[in-house]
């Protein structure tokens, strides 16, 4: 029966409006359907994965033909879950899933796929895995009770704990782009400078360089909140602003450093404006003589009350907050506006004496150029101004508290720019053109019939100011810093706007300090400071936060020069922004896929410009600021890189480490190999990195820092279980190099014997120039006792290694390498000891519970005799594993594991270049020599040579080593290697291979023969005595290094090669074995006989 049968085969007419993306669940049941006599086919009622079924897929069916149904079930594809379908019984049900009216468990695209495990945003769902899709189903599977509901919820979420996810999302007061951006922004942007410094500046710069210095200040906000806007739609933001989008960007390095800054200019901001708001209130208690104390206590006092209402008003929670920044936004728009309206009314003697006279074209011109006072220029001017235009990361700062900060934060921050900007200009043009920059307030300085006016547009219109010239004057733009006040239709609204300006800043402040240092806390980038990550309320309020900043800022107000820190705090808010310009430039120029801004309205050369520019700024406002600025960011940064704290955020700086990794490998490709920069790159047969450690060790020696070192595994076995297993181990195997510092890659490759895996990795391991050159394995201790396909395979591994042109370094320690046995015991005993711990903690918890009688008491005594019960078997099987673990526990085995991790102390490294394979067997010595652990080892060098020579093959060895730069501590020439060895020695090699032998000499041809073909691996008589004479050299060496080796701290050997069909695996064998028996740790190296030695440069 084909699965493309009309869908009414199975189906009942589906309604014109269902969605075609489904998947559906089939209840199919034999007894059902039996039970009922219908001829419609069975109907299956169509569910989807929305919210309705998050907690409960719905089932129901009609019977219908049993033989339609049987046919259903031996063509459709029977589906499960995730560790959650079972397979039982045909007669009971069984469910299926189904997409696009077919049985598969291939699910349809869904965002649920897509969430962070422990979202808020709801729950994540686990799609079926490749694994579960692509292997052969049972054709019998069902669901386990509860495992519909851990489909439809994802990670075994039972629903109960959904419902409470959603109703504490539902309990936290959560802001619009409106109230939780667009008003913050606005209100930080619109500072005191708008009420007393602008028309002090439009007095110095003039309109025309007024509104370039406020344009100069929006470029730098607009490219800003650009940048700004395409993070913040590149991704779900969470809580922290600033912070947030640079340490997710950049990663923890630059996020940390710029995070704490930004934290602590955010405090240190509440103590400047709530000092602001404080003076202007002194101002007027001295105007009605109403001082307390004097004018410093008085601030001082003033601004402690106000802060810690600020305080309760914060604490109190955000919905106070947001709507104590509503009533501050409407009074600082109606004192703005009161400015407006003040400019239309027809000016008064004293005000005209004071230097306002409405809009005139002759004032305008007058103050459109410039006229700076001494001391003054654009960029001092340009400095004091640029302070008012920052603020826009207000609304990003709480960016946790948003509905939809990707929505929001670009939408909110950019309009706040463009009102706020054209509030500014339009304040500056309009008190350009209608106050004169110097007036006197002396309402007698009127024009005399006759005067000459020189063009002064004061004196065009009746006034004669002409005395400011020679001494100072009070009024005018350049002298009265309440001008505002005096040109608004009502005076007292000015002053409610500097109040309104001032303690909404404090405010935003207040609320954005702790919620920045909260989400660095969470993240436990500095450790010490995770005391301040803990939240309270549905809000997650930052309590401890905002004690922190209240300290600070009440500090700051009693003791701290805010004229010297204040230009600290404005170049950390640039550093911020200089920041998050560079982050989307670093991120669009890194060119990873994952880069994918909403708000395309951006161009990473523009955004690298708003870097540079804001850096530029810092400089205008004050260069030694700017400096500490730089000094503190960096030593952060050294720190955080120093801490290298365990995060992992998908930061462009990894995709540019990545694509930077990638060219440079392309580019290797291009050059030619030269043997000046040859340098060991070693595969290790480690298997799990872990269990070899000491093989790793000695490797990693000669190859960190100056070489490639890939730790290998090959799964033998059946190829399901292998890959598996290979699959499921690969980031653990390589998270314990990281841990350990090993400067190492792992790979592993599931094969049918070691050996073709091992062949596998010759030929496929690395990347362009980054190729394996030689390989490293451990020596076979056990190769007596090993089946005859170990065998093969090792020896086989080594002749593949030579017919890829790949040196072969063998390594043996006494102890051998292998520690998988005692990792297995410890973590047995790990295993036990907690769950003992376990079994302790419940019979507390028992013992506590229990009641004193009744009922009630016996059933929880029954529980407690339940429990105990297994708690001494547990006990018993602990003390049987600690007896064993006491008897078995090999201590050597662990010390030898590590003795490649101690410093080796004054000692000696014996090379014995017995022959010239290239220089490896030279090269691997001296490059350890030049590690901290090796270097108080001396290099010994032993060559043979002639009895007869010895002092003239001496010094050519000396001055061939001298033209390859290596130093060495002696030269020793061997003279007597090749006489045979004494009858001790060659005794102990004849028994060794005795089981290993055919002795066929000693038998009849025929049997002979059958022996050969029944045993081809073992070592006839006739291969003995070819090759006596290397085996006398080989039980010789022995001699010779134990003789002057014994004491070294390693020995660097030549390693014999056997010629592939003369040599059998056996024979080999034992010559490693009797080779190095007996002696220090020994490595036998071999290149592949090409120079990786040069004495020209």
């Amino acid at each position: 029966m084909s699965l493309n049968n009309p869908s009414n085969v199975f189906l009942d007419s589906m309604p014109s409006n269902t969605n075609r993306f489904q998947v559906n669940v089939i209840n199919e049941s034999h007894e059902s359907s039996a039970a009922a006599d219908n001829t419609d086919p069975p109907h299956y009622e169509e569910t989807s994965f929305g919210d309705e079924a998050q907690n409960r897929f719905r089932v129901s069916f009609r019977p219908g033909k049993q033989e339609c149904y049987d046919d259903f079930l031996q063509n459709g594809e029977t589906a499960k879950t995730d560790a959650s379908f079972h397979a039982y019984d045909s007669h009971t049900n069984t469910y299926y899933l189904q997409t696009f009216g077919h049985n598969t468990m291939d699910a349809v695209p869904k965002i649920e796929y897509y969430r962070n495990t422990g979202s808020v945003s709801g729950p994540k769902v686990n799609r079926p895995s490749l694994l579960e899709i692509h292997e052969q189903l049972a054709k019998n599977v069902a669901v386990s009770p509860g495992s519909a509901d851990r489909f439809g919820n994802g990670d075994g979420m039972p629903g109960e704990d959904q419902a409470e996810n959603k109703e504490d999302k539902s309990g936290a007061v959560k802001f619009g782009w409106v109230k939780g951006v667009l008003v913050r922004c606005m209100l930080n942007i619109w500072g005191v400078m708008l009420f007393i410094r602008l028309s002090w500046i439009v007095g110095e710069a003039g309109i025309g360089l007024g509104v370039i210095i406020i344009g100069l200040s929006v470029v730098v906000t607009t490219l800003t909140g650009i940048s700004m806007s395409a993070i913040c739609t590149n991704g779900v933001v969470r809580g922290g602003g600033a912070y947030y989008l640079i340490s997710r960007s950049l990663g923890p390095e630059f996020g940390g450093s710029i995070g704490l800054i930004f934290a602590f200019a955010n405090a240190v901001a509440v103590a400047m404006y709530v000092v602001g708001f404080a003076e202007t209130v002194v101002d007027l208690l001295k105007e009605s003589d109403s001082t307390m104390v004097d004018p410093t206590n008085d601030i001082r006092i003033i601004g402690s009350i106000t802060v810690v209402i600020l305080l309760g008003i914060s604490v109190a929670g955000m919905e106070w907050e947001a709507k104590a920044q509503v009533i501050l936004l409407v009074i600082l728009l109606i004192a703005i506006a009161n400015f407006f309206i003040g400019t239309v009314i027809p000016s008064n003697n004293e005000k005209k004496s004071r230097g306002f006279f409405n809009y005139q074209a002759s004032i305008f011109a007058e103050n459109f150029g410039p006229s700076f006072t001494k001391g003054e220029g654009f960029f001092s001017v340009f400095a004091i101004f640029f302070p008012a235009a920052t603020g826009i990361l207000a609304g990003a700062n709480i960016s946790g508290d948003l509905e939809d900060p990707q929505d929001a934060i670009p939408r909110g921050t950019m309009l706040a720019i463009f009102i706020t900007t054209v509030a500014y200009i339009g304040v500056a043009i309009c008190v350009g053109a209608c106050v004169v920059r110097d007036a006197t307030g002396n309402m007698n300085d009127t024009i005399i019939s006759g005067m000459n006016c020189n063009g002064s547009a004061a004196c065009g219109l009746g006034y004669d100011f002409s005395r400011c010239r020679q001494e100072p004057c009070q009024y005018g733009l350049m002298n009265n810093f309440q001008v505002m006040s005096m040109v608004s239709g009502f005076g007292p609204l000015i002053t409610a706007g500097i109040f309104s300006a001032t303690l909404s800043s404090a405010l935003a402040s207040l609320v954005s300090a702790p919620k920045v240092f909260q989400a660095l806390c969470k993240d436990n980038i500095y450790k010490a400071l995770q005391f301040f990550a803990k939240g309270y309320g549905k809000n997650n309020e930052p309590l401890r936060g905002y004690v922190l900043t209240f300290v600070i800022a009440m500090a700051f107000i009693l003791i701290a020069e805010l004229n010297t820190i204040a230009p600290i705090i404005s170049n950390f808010f640039l550093a911020s922004y200089a920041l998050i310009n560079f982050s989307c430039f670093h991120a669009s120029y890194a060119k990873s896929p994952g880069w994918r801004p909403a708000y395309g309205i951006y161009n990473m050369w523009v955004s690298l410009f708003g870097a540079v520019l804001c850096c530029a700024v810092m400089f205008v406002i004050n260069w030694w600021a700017a400096v500490i600025t730089y000094v503190i960011e960096f030593f952060l940064y050294i720190y955080v890189t120093y801490k290298k704290p365990d995060v992992n955020w998908g930061s462009s700086t990894q995709a540019l480490s990545y694509v930077s990794a990638l060219d440079n490998a392309l580019e290797l490709t291009t050059v030619e190999d030269h043997v000046k920069n040859f340098r060991p790159q070693c595969i290790v047969l480690t298997g799990g990195p872990m269990t070899r450690p000491a093989l790793l060790d000695i490797t990693h020696a000669f190859t960190k820092n100056s070489g490639l070192c890939i730790c290998c595994e090959v799964f033998v076995g059946p190829r399901k279980l292998c890959v598996k297993e290979m699959n499921s181990g690969m980031a653990k195997k390589q998270a314990w190099l990281i841990k350990n510092k090993i400067k190492a890659f792992y790979a592993a490759v599931a094969a049918d014997c070691f050996r073709d895996g091992v062949r596998s990795l010759l030929q496929a391991s690395g990347l362009g120039r980054m190729k394996p050159n030689t390989l490293v394995i451990g020596y076979k201790k056990s190769w007596r006792k090993a089946p005859l396909t170990e065998i093969e395979n090792y020896v086989g591994i080594i002749h593949d290694a030579f017919d890829f042109e790949i040196g072969v370094v063998i390594v043996r320690i006494s102890q051998g390498f292998d520690i998988s046995q005692v990792l297995q015991v410890q973590e047995e005993l790990e295993k036990l000891e907690q769950e003992r711990l376990a079994l302790e903690a419940t019979i507390k918890d028992n013992e506590c519970e229990e009641g004193n009688g009744g009922i009630r008491g016996l059933f929880k005594k029954a529980g407690k005799l339940n429990i105990t019960k297994p708690t001494a078997k547990k006990e018993s099987g602990i003390n049987t594993i600690q007896s064993m673990h006491v008897g078995e526990f090999n201590q050597k085995l662990v010390e030898a594991s590590t003795q490649f991790k101690k410093k080796q102390g004054k000692g000696t490294i014996d090379v014995w270049w017995l022959f010239d394979d290239g220089g490896l067997t030279l090269l691997i010595p001296y490059i350890l020599t030049l590690r901290k652990k090796w270097k108080d080892c001396k290099l010994r060098i032993y060559v043979g040579g002639k009895i007869n020579r010895i002092e003239e093959e001496k010094i050519a060895m000396a001055s061939l080593l001298s033209k390859f730069r290596i130093k060495f501590a002696e030269i020793h020439i061997i003279g007597d290697i090749n006489i045979k060895p004494n009858k001790e020695s060659w005794k102990l090699f004849e028994e060794m291979i005795e089981p290993y032998c055919l002795h066929e000499s000693c038998k009849d041809l025929t049997t002979a023969e059958k022996l050969k073909r029944e045993n081809p691996w073992k070592i006839t008589d006739a291969e003995l005595e070819a090759v006596k004479e290397k085996s006398y050299r080989q039980v010789r060496l022995n001699e010779l290094l134990q003789e002057h080796s014994r004491a070294a701290s390693l020995i660097v050997l030549s390693l014999p090669v056997a010629r592939k069909g003369s040599i059998s695996d056996w024979l080999y064998m034992a010559w490693l074995e009797i080779l190095t028996k007996n002696l220090p740790p020994i490595l036998l190296v071999r290149g592949n006989h090409k120079n990786v030695l040069t004495f020209y440069s």
